[in-house]
């Protein structure tokens, strides 16, 4: 350990040296960041969002934005870990019904949409309840192309048969009732405990109907909420978004959000007490894909103030990784925060497949299987983490992460490792031999790091005989067209980070299930009645010994039917200059954590 500390030591001093010739002091985060007396916040993501209407808010970059723009009815506590569910639109949380399937959700008054053309006079109106009506609707709309449907879908009484009559919004639904201008009742089908999560997330977000009819398609461009933020304009490299003077005056107690003077003190929160939100006049979220282009810009002291280290620099922030210890020079210059993500990524299969899938044939779901599983042992997740996580990774069999209570920590830990000669041995007892064996895809958003990731896989498989003229490598030039390519179902082999929406093991469990095929959120387009039965009686359940067994049986499910190759979840390191307060999240408290930003 002591030998690879100095190595890094050493390298960390050379690149600050070299930094040194770009600008006179590359830490010099003194830089104002008031422009004629307004605040702004420059934050930093290393991907654009696909569309930021609610709706098709799929991913953690859309999200961002969405949860800023528009408002939910609940949202998570700002501080808190493990983390909690707090009202934001809602008064309370909800009340529910003995049986578990009837909430009602009390909603503030006096919250007002942005202004538009749309409204009368172009003044925002007052949000109701019928708007949330409205915007559960549009996930059922055929016409939208909504990829949140599944959180709702065969759940809340009247959705489908709303959607089989025409999808008339002036039609009314059973299971969607405003009780009063301020008053939403929904009915359930049956038990859905996840249902006041799903309220939390992006695809809830709260829209105005005359707006999104008066824009069309152009509404994931030009989106209007009630949110925090007003987006001022957008492009594919930057969002620029100012202040909603008109949002509500909520004081901040950050003792109720779950501050913890231990761990958050240093980091100047305190100062925040009893101010309301937001605090920065601007914000500025630029999507910088490219790690060097995101770290120069962060190091430059007067462009982004936030970014999550790049894994091709962790070599040089890092003095030590068990335990992780960051280079003084960082740490006297920068405020950090590190932990597990709430999520993995992960490598997957396209089950529709006609060669890597099943196809109801036993012998070629047989054949087909023995490939996949070969393709898995091949695969060295302890290399993967070394090469590109700096071996901070936690590597786990299946798909239930360590980030969640029903992680099994008792799990034969077989299915991550590495066994090439057990591999030539599935191929070959199913007639797999170099000769016969099938192109292989890698499918990707093009990048040269994401290069480097194939490479490896490569790699991976030459060990198991499979030709190199037989592994392609398939770059997008873009996250959304990727995104675009997996729910058309073109893509036979995939390479995809989750982050949960909510810290449930259903969250990742519901991306294998049957029903939620693509342009649902199963991507792998899997289809096993056993694992769908045990979903569907899961899915009913308050947490429990009984919930939590039944989980772990569906992770097996998956493990056996070879659908992924899983997993890795990351410890993310978050960087923040010194004139910023705040506790960044880029998990399942996201977005929500810019509202509490301020800077100095």
């Amino acid at each position: 350990m002591r030998k690879l500390n100095s190595i890094i030591f050493i390298t960390a001093a050379i690149w600050l040296s070299a930094c040194q010739t770009e600008s006179q002091n590359p830490y010099d985060n003194t830089a104002s960041a008031a422009i004629d007396g307004q605040k702004i916040y420059r934050h930093s993501i290393d991907g654009k969002p696909t569309s930021l209407d609610p709706i098709k808010a799929s991913s953690v970059y859309s999200n961002m934005l969405v949860v800023n723009i528009f408002d939910t009815l609940y949202s998570y506590k700002y501080l808190a870990r493990p983390y909690e569910l707090k009202p934001n639109l809602a008064i309370s949380m909800p009340h529910i019904s003995n049986d578990g399937l009837v909430y009602t959700i009390k909603i503030k008054s006096g919250v007002m949409f942005h202004d538009h053309p749309a409204f009368t006079d172009g003044i925002g109106r007052e949000l109701k309840a019928h708007d949330f009506i409205y915007t559960i609707l549009r996930s059922f709309d055929p016409k939208n192309s909504a990829t949140g449907a599944w959180l709702w879908q065969d759940k809340i009484a009247g959705l489908r048969e709303w959607k089989a009559q025409g999808a008339n919004y002036d039609q009314t639904v059973s299971g969607l009732t405003a009780l009063d201008d301020y008053t939403i009742q929904i009915s359930l089908l049956k038990p859905y405990p996840q249902l006041t999560y799903s309220l939390a997330m992006g695809f809830s977000a709260i829209t105005p109907r005359e707006v999104v009819e008066a824009l069309g398609a152009e509404f994931g461009s030009k989106p209007i909420g009630s949110g925090p933020f007003i987006l001022d304009r957008f492009n594919s490299e930057i969002a620029f978004l100012i202040k909603n003077k008109n949002f509500r005056q909520e004081p901040l107690d950050i003792y109720a959000e779950g501050f913890d003077p231990i761990k958050h003190r240093r980091f100047g929160i305190e100062a925040l007490q009893d101010k309301v939100s937001p605090f920065i006049d601007q914000l500025e979220v630029h999507f910088i894909n490219e790690s060097t282009s995101r770290w120069q810009s962060f190091t430059k002291g007067n462009e982004i103030q936030y970014t999550t280290v790049p894994k091709d620099k962790q070599n040089t922030v890092l003095l030590s990784h068990d335990p992780i210890q960051l280079h003084p020079q960082i740490t006297d210059n920068y405020y950090h925060s590190f932990g597990m993500e709430a999520g993995f990524v992960y490598h997957g299969f396209d089950m529709t497949h006609p060669i890597f899938g099943n196809n109801g044939d036993p012998e070629h779901d047989a054949r087909s299987k023995a490939l996949r599983c070969a393709i898995r042992k091949s695969h060295d997740w302890e290399q993967k983490n070394r090469a590109f996580y700096f071996g901070l990774g936690t590597v786990f069999p299946g798909i239930i992460p360590p980030s969640v209570p029903e992680f099994d920590i008792s799990i034969d830990p077989d299915s991550t490792r590495t066994d090439v000669e057990e591999a030539k041995q599935l191929l070959a007892s199913h007639q797999w031999t170099s000769e016969n064996l099938p192109q292989f895809e890698y499918h990707i958003t093009g990048s040269v790091l994401q290069k480097q990731f194939f490479e490896q896989m490569r790699g991976f498989l030459n060990t198991i005989g499979y030709p190199n003229n037989r592994i392609q490598y398939h770059p997008y030039p873009s996250f959304g067209a990727f995104n675009k390519a997996i729910k058309n179902r073109q893509t036979p082999f995939f390479f995809l980070g989750w982050t949960l929406d909510y810290p449930d093991a259903e969250n990742t469990l519901q991306l294998f299930y049957g029903p939620n095929q693509s342009p649902g959120s199963n991507n792998f387009n899997y289809t096993n009645q056993a694992y769908d039965e045990l979903y569907v009686q899961s899915s009913v359940l308050q947490p429990s010994a009984e919930r939590t067994a039944l989980y772990r049986q569906m992770n097996q499910m998956v493990i056996d039917d070879c659908v992924v190759i899983s997993g890795l979840s990351r410890n993310k390191i978050h960087l923040w200059h010194k004139n910023v307060i705040t506790f960044p999240d880029r998990g399942i408290v996201n977005g929500f954590h810019i509202r509490y930003t301020d800077v100095k």
